[in-house]
């Protein structure tokens, strides 16, 4: 028995941020190679702390759903998940023992050869007939100056599609770095050129930057003598999930056995389904057995006429409802009070942990190991020792900034703060239904220490 991971970025702020990687997680789950999949982020939940915590069973093997390796798959990733590893990941990948799991972590699936066919996958869609006569590939790339592994990757596909004859022409440019992409018609010669951008999701930069940069009007824009025809991201191509599987099948120290059941987590959600028969408050919901099903809503539509809820009988329904409050704005935290009211779930008992996660990530988990004394708290000044990048300033905070920052983000959330010693005596396995603890300070809430930070200095927010 396996559980997949896949680990994307998230965002504090955009809820679209995820879509990519809840829609592999689909494509994989159908595909039933691994036991479950399970999502995880940097910026959203759950988090890069709670992930393995969340996973069913003891083999678990991690993907960074990323399109090159740098900063994050190297440092943040490896640091977050505990691996005791920093600096780039060999081609084997890693494995560690950690809490009983045997946890495999693999390169990014934006570096594995096979990337390239997704580049080509992208350029005959937005022009079948590319030829080797009259038509330049152009990837595009973002490009940094603070991991030279980060471009590596495009300029070794743009070598792959060379070698390959198939186009004309075959260029790498970058936004961030030389050779620019704004410099593109000082290379390329070819009377028709497409352009593939090399980038894990849709989003600011492929839907905004790079249209407006180079003045394109659509998929398809002529500039005089050359036309441009303009590709969606490779990130975005079903062809990705086959590359997954590809990485996690040679995953190092892989088990054709696979591993058992994790006790603590089977525990944790069969004494939480045992509570669900009888009807359970968790956080803002309610759950209701309904002759041989499960009814989830907001509790204050309690006793509110189904006719009036929008309804959804899956797991993804559950996980899309809640994404966004009343005002369309994202839930990064989901125990954040701010879950939209107006719809019900009716679910299976099967289906009923997965919603339940997508409601509330890692809280039935985090819960149980409270309520039986076991869980690990983590303080603030452990979480701020352990920031990089542009985090590192939080590591000198004061105990009144944190405090500030707290006041504003942790007072709209359910849960007890135990990282800043907080008591927490009973939780939902108590029946109470807010007692959810908070064993570490999440990456929001370090956000908005830095940004406080950041004002008081004068240099402005940056979320």
């Amino acid at each position: 028995m396996r559980s997949l991971v896949l680990i994307g970025h998230g965002s504090h702020l955009n809820s679209e941020s995820a879509g990519a990687v809840y829609r592999y997680a689909e494509l994989l789950r159908e595909r039933g190679l691994f036991d479950e999949v399970v999502e995880g982020y940097w910026k959203e939940e759950p988090s890069l702390r709670q992930v393995l915590r969340t996973c069913r069973y003891t083999d678990v093997t991690v993907i960074p759903m990323f399109i090159s390796e740098g900063y994050f798959t190297e440092t943040v990733i490896p640091r977050e998940l505990g691996l005791g590893h920093q600096g780039p990941v060999p081609p084997e990948g890693i494995a560690r023992v950690l809490g009983g799991k045997t946890v495999r972590y693999t390169l990014p699936y934006g570096v594995h050869a096979s990337m390239s066919d997704v580049i080509l996958a992208r350029a005959h869609e937005a022009l079948p007939d590319a030829n080797a006569q009259d038509t330049a590939l152009v990837i595009i790339g973002h490009g940094t100056t603070r991991n030279e592994n980060s471009n590596r990757v495009i300029h070794q596909n743009a070598e792959r599609l060379r070698a390959a004859g198939l186009f004309a022409e075959v260029h790498a440019l970058f936004l961030d770095e030389d050779p620019r992409l704004s410099t593109w018609t000082d290379v390329v010669r070819s009377p028709r050129v497409v352009m593939v951008p090399f980038f894990a999701s849709e989003g600011w930069h492929t839907l905004e930057t790079i249209p407006e940069d180079l003045g394109l009007t659509g998929e398809v824009t002529t500039f005089g003598a050359q036309t441009v025809y303009y590709s969606k991201p490779t990130g975005t191509h079903a062809m990705v999930a086959d590359v997954v599987l590809n990485l996690a099948e040679g995953a190092r120290g892989q088990s054709l056995q696979g591993g058992d059941v994790d006790a603590h987590h089977a525990q944790a959600w069969d004494t939480f389904m045992r509570l669900a028969q009888g009807g359970v408050r968790l956080g803002e919901a309610v759950i209701t057995p309904q002759a041989g099903v499960f009814e989830l809503r907001h509790m204050l539509d309690e006793g509110r006429g189904n006719a009036g809820l929008h309804t959804v009988v899956t797991p993804e329904g559950v996980r899309d409802v809640v994404r966004e409050d009343e005002g369309g704005h994202h839930r990064p935290v989901h125990t954040l009070r701010n879950l939209p009211r107006g719809w019900r779930a009716v679910l299976s008992a099967e289906d009923l942990p997965r919603a339940v996660h997508y409601l509330y990530p890692a809280v039935v988990e985090e819960s149980f190991a409270c309520h039986t004394h076991a869980l690990h708290t983590t303080p603030w000044a452990t979480t701020a020792r352990r920031q990089t990048g542009i985090y590192t300033k939080v590591q000198s905070a004061t105990a009144e900034q944190v405090e500030a920052a707290a006041r504003d983000v942790c007072s709209r959330c359910l849960k007890t703060r135990l990282w800043a010693s907080q008591k927490l005596d009973s939780t939902v396995f108590d029946g109470v239904p807010g007692g959810i603890p908070c064993p570490e300070a999440c990456t929001l809430l370090v956000a908005e220490v830095r940004e406080r930070m950041s004002a008081k200095a004068g240099g402005g927010h940056h979320h």
